[in-house]
């Protein structure tokens, strides 16, 4: 399957530029860090952490008086010694609601806990090296991630979505009707492939042509992290892209995506925002009681698996989790029906 430049490695170098940009405005000395965790970081984590970390630096040079007004370029390694963990404290509240650029962002749990992971790997670096005497992020809790309902789509409503994104075009008319014909067949092939093989959305939108493998019935996707795996597809999704590609075939795509495996309507690579909007639309007609987004396909292929197999290790393997307790996790409501009725499947006396 040789390419030329995949998406993946548009994105990769896109990524690199943009962390040279951004370590610019970052104090000298982040550029160890950042050149440290090259080997073991895909380009997506590390522009992501060169983000939260700017915000810390931000914060010191804002809100706390021993820096204020300093430029954040001419900070030396030696600030972080200066932090106390009643600082990081006053930090992580400060993440919570703050001001960049005169906007009001606010953090979750989760993006309160990634922030705070960017900033203790940032201080492991520096202590491990000996580079700094104290890592006052040890000493401050991590914030707590409380459980959320997993929502995935039941059977009949999975069958109602796939049926819905066939036929709904039967009461259009005028432009609403074109543009459906127009995608029917794409949307259809992406939402069946979330739902058959659970992969990303991001993941989707970055195939290319040559990543489907019908002869073996396979996709080859990049993970998180970088890693390439093949994920395999039944005869549903294989259908499903056949069709599309029938219609694909009759597209001119713009110069320079020619690989794309899925087109939007201006005829380049579709994007994960188009693909969460298309699914939103499709399935808020098929359920209002459930916020159907691409993850709660995946969610709904990883139960319909769970539910089959039994097997979790799989299901780990097939959904890309390197930990195999974060699926686990999600599927650990089936784990108690499962028990129940193992409960009432033991008979003690014939009745």
């Amino acid at each position: 399957m040789d390419k030329t430049v995949s998406y993946q490695e548009q994105i990769n170098t896109e990524n690199v530029l943009k962390l040279r940009e951004v370590l610019k405005t970052l104090p000298p000395f982040a550029k160890d860090y950042f050149r440290a965790i090259e080997p073991t970081t895909s380009t997506r984590t590390r522009i992501s952490y060169a983000y939260d970390i700017r915000i810390f630096f931000q914060f010191l040079v804002t809100e706390n008086p021993a820096f204020k007004n300093k430029k954040l370029t001419d900070l030396t390694v030696d600030v972080l010694d200066c932090m106390q963990a009643v600082d990081i404290e006053e930090y992580q509240e400060y993440l919570k609601v703050y001001r960049s650029d005169d906007k009001m962002l606010t953090n979750g749990e989760r993006g309160l806990k990634r922030k705070m992971s960017a900033l203790r790997s940032f201080y492991a670096y520096f202590y491990k090296r000996e580079m700094i005497r104290t890592n006052p992020t040890l000493l401050v809790d991590m914030p707590k991630l409380h459980d959320k309902a997993i929502v995935r789509l039941d059977p009949d409503e999975t069958a109602g979505l796939l049926d819905y994104i066939e036929h709904c075009g039967d009461h259009l008319t005028g432009q609403k009707k074109v543009y459906y014909e127009k995608t029917r067949l794409r949307d259809l092939a992406i939402v069946t492939l979330l739902l058959g093989t659970g992969i990303r959305v991001s993941e989707c939108v970055g195939l290319d042509i040559s990543d489907v493998d019908f002869k073996n019935g396979g996709i080859r996707v990049v993970r998180k992290g970088g890693s390439e795996m093949i994920v395999y597809f039944g005869e549903e999704v294989e259908k499903a892209l056949l069709d599309y590609l029938e219609v694909r075939s009759t597209i001119t795509p713009v110069p320079g995506q020619e690989n794309a495996l899925f087109y939007s309507s201006q005829r380049r690579r579709i994007g994960v925002k188009a693909v969460e909007n298309m699914v939103k639309k499709y399935a808020s007609a098929v359920t209002t009681a459930k916020k159907i987004t691409p993850h709660k396909l995946r969610s709904t292929f990883g139960t319909s698996l769970y539910k089959e197999t039994g097997d979790i290790y799989l299901v780990a393997d097939v959904l890309g989790h390197k930990d195999v307790n974060t699926t686990r996790k999600h599927y650990a409501a089936m784990d108690e029906d499962r028990r129940r009725r193992a409960a009432s499947a033991v008979k003690l006396r014939e009745s």
